[in-house]
């Protein structure tokens, strides 16, 4: 048997999310479709974490093992041939048996685009928020900060629709770095988190409640007290998926061959 990696980037304006789901399109769903096609065999890919309809990735990673005698290289060029162009592979990689995509992550960063200009270029429309209104930067970015360290999440991440399986779910996450920021070409913000693990919609709800600060209807003093109230419904928006992407995930070196 043999292991490989995929680092993964695509579009995810068309597709239903990472996770396959019954007739509908996924990325996941798309790529094990064209593996299967490639090695005759059953093949699974595991991803180091979900993504939403709508939200993209620069760099999700899936991983899978085969008796396919295809090198990594030819892989890579296979499926990027027989793939829809919103999906690329951008490497493959052969791995030693421990390695498992989700299993081996210590971290996972993200980051949210919002675009501050009167009018969106309509090459990006689908990749950030617009919102050219003014706002606060320099509170945001005090707020911004602190989301770092550990800290129970709930008021920042959706219900599971089950009281009882809310009660019963661990909410505290750690955040490693947390920042705001304008981009480059100073046209942008953009919010760029990196954490260990994320709860549902967490980076989504952090981004829109930044955005509340900026708006002044919540203070940086006010991150502090959301912690503490444990409601969802006293933080900022779930702000639209179009502006997140899944930047990269962190995982163990020592997993090659």
């Amino acid at each position: 048997m043999r292991y490989f990696k995929l680092t993964i980037a695509y579009d995810g304006t068309d597709f239903h999310g990472w996770q396959i789901q019954a007739n509908k399109p996924t990325v996941q769903g798309e790529i094990v479709a064209v593996l299967r096609r490639l090695t005759q065999e059953n093949v699974q890919l595991p991803g180091a974490g979900r993504t939403d309809a709508g939200v993209h990735a620069l760099g999700q990673v899936g991983s899978f093992r085969t008796q396919s005698a295809l090198s990594a290289g030819e892989f890579q060029r296979a499926l990027n041939a027989l793939l829809p162009p919103a999906i690329r592979i951008v490497s493959a990689e052969e791995t030693g048996p421990d390695f498992s995509a989700r299993w081996s992550a210590k971290g996972k960063v993200y980051r949210y685009r919002l675009y501050r200009g009167k009018v969106v270029p309509p090459m990006l429309w689908r990749y950030v928020l617009h919102y050219p209104f003014p706002l606060d930067e320099e509170a945001m970015k005090e707020a911004a900060a602190k989301f770092v360290g550990v800290h129970d999440f709930t008021s920042f991440a959706a219900s599971t629709g089950s009281e009882d399986d809310d009660k019963e779910r661990n909410m505290e996450r750690e955040i490693y770095s947390s920042e705001l920021k304008r981009s480059d070409d100073g046209e942008e913000l953009w919010f760029t988190v990196h954490g260990r693990s994320f709860l549902r919609y967490m980076v989504r709800k952090m981004a829109g409640t930044l955005l509340e600060v900026g708006r002044g209807k919540l203070s940086p003093a006010d991150i502090e007290r959301l912690y503490e109230l444990k409601d969802r419904s006293k933080s900022g928006p779930t702000v639209p998926p179009q502006g997140l992407f899944m930047v990269r995930v962190v995982h163990e070196e020592a997993f090659h061959l």
